[in-house]
């Protein structure tokens, strides 16, 4: 395996990384943010109330995006298994 090769596959493994993460991620601090605003502006300091918007809008983008998730990992990860099988000793 050559030093480019891998340094291929070591790009490809953090841009999906990042691109499956993202959705979740950009939900989780868009909630946060906007009940942060709403925390703020009524004086509610419950640290409770975050966690259920943020759990139901996971859970939503989750089930949204699963299926593109699935399918971007799946590429991946037969992008590496042909990878591997051009390898030659």
């Amino acid at each position: 395996m050559s030093e480019n090769m891998l340094a291929t596959v070591m790009k490809d493994a953090i841009t999906t990384g990042l691109l499956m993460s993202a959705p979740i991620l950009i939900t989780a601090i868009l909630v946060g943010l906007i009940i942060s605003i709403f925390q703020a502006t009524t004086q509610i300091q419950e640290q409770t109330l975050t966690f259920v918007p943020k759990l139901i809008g996971i859970a939503l983008v989750g089930i949204i995006s699963g299926r593109w998730m699935l399918h971007t990992l799946v590429a991946f990860t037969q992008r590496v298994f042909e990878m591997i099988a051009n390898i030659t000793m």
